[in-house]
């Protein structure tokens, strides 16, 4: 049976280190082997779109990928800052290429806002008023965050006082509706679920994937986490969205001086085990209303990346 662009297109998520890269490429391995379809791996992951950040953000190597097309990766210098916005239009223009080339695109990560937006569409505020979005950015640093946790302490608690944009565009939207961007964004929720994908989680049990967890930060540093750092921080290439990465942040922490290097390992590790429950409760969410391509659940502990891609092939050509 020759691919069909009909059908629907995996969107494979999980926990970090819960094996979904694996799964991808060996998706893509067995629908070339058995179907002779290129798999093509589309990133959903606002890190590894900069170049330079490899180890800390699990990159796969090129051993890794097995031959297998990755795109959405290595897009920006990690000075720059990168929105959901470009990497919804860039995965969307790569998902078009794929199926124009009779090809099989998967998409492949674990930021939430990414995956959302590719199967929900994005959040429509109102048009940007030049004259106040100047306004904003010339305010006093201080002020302009006083002001954001007074108008809207939902979007103050997940925006980084240094994250100027957000910031702004949180405030624009707030005097141009009188609504907080937290309600409006909230609002998203419940709307149109995209027919084309078909949603793949990998489930872990908690305390197995926390110890897949330190043993990744141990394997990363071992691989030279640590010296990647020093080499992006010395350089200067660290941005601001870019230096919050785990791991970057809580190395450059040590770097400069403000904790040891144990303490900056032990930090990666916590943080990682947080952001990986944060991941839990929003794969909760969105299994909760699956795309139109239907759900497919992987139990990670008990199937390998190779039994979980024929898993994934049989809903795509059922």
């Amino acid at each position: 049976m020759a691919y069909d662009s009909r059908l629907a297109i995996p969107v494979i998520v999980g926990p970090t280190a819960s094996g979904k890269s694996a799964i991808g490429v060996a998706l893509a391995l067995r629908l070339e082997r058995a179907r002779g379809v290129k798999g093509v791996v589309i990133a959903a992951d606002s890190m590894q779109v900069y170049r330079g950040l490899d180890i800390g953000t699990a990159k796969p190597t090129v051993a890794e990928r097995c031959g297998v097309e990755h795109r959405m990766i290595d897009l920006v210098e990690p000075v720059e800052a990168f929105s959901v916005d470009a990497w919804l239009e860039g995965a969307e223009a790569e998902i078009a290429r794929a199926r124009a080339a009779a090809g099989a695109p998967m998409v492949v990560g674990g930021t939430h806002l990414y995956i959302k937006a590719l199967l929900e569409g994005m959040f429509e505020g109102p048009e940007p008023d030049a004259a106040l979005r100047a306004e904003l950015t010339a305010m006093d640093a201080g002020a302009r965050r006083a002001e954001l946790e007074r108008v809207d302490a939902a979007a103050a608690a997940r925006i980084h006082p240094n994250d100027v944009r957000r910031t702004v565009r949180a405030l624009e939207v707030f005097r141009q509706t009188g609504t907080p961007i937290s309600v409006l964004q909230s609002q998203w929720d419940g709307g149109r679920v995209r027919a084309d994908c078909v949603l793949v989680v990998v489930e872990w049990p908690v305390e197995a994937l926390n110890r897949r967890i330190n043993a990744r930060v141990k394997g990363m540093m071992e691989a030279g986490l640590l010296e990647e750092t020093r080499a992006l921080w010395e350089a200067g290439r660290l941005g601001m969205q870019a230096r919050e990465g785990l791991g970057y942040k809580q190395l450059v922490a040590h770097l400069e001086g403000r904790c040891t290097l144990v303490e900056a390992v032990e930090a990666i590790k916590i943080e990682t085990r947080r952001f990986a429950k944060n991941q839990r409760t929003w794969l909760r969410r969105l299994s909760a209303r699956p795309p139109g391509g239907g759900l497919v659940r992987i139990d990670g502990e008990r199937i390998g990346a190779d039994e979980a891609a024929q898993l994934v092939e049989q809903q795509m050509f059922r």
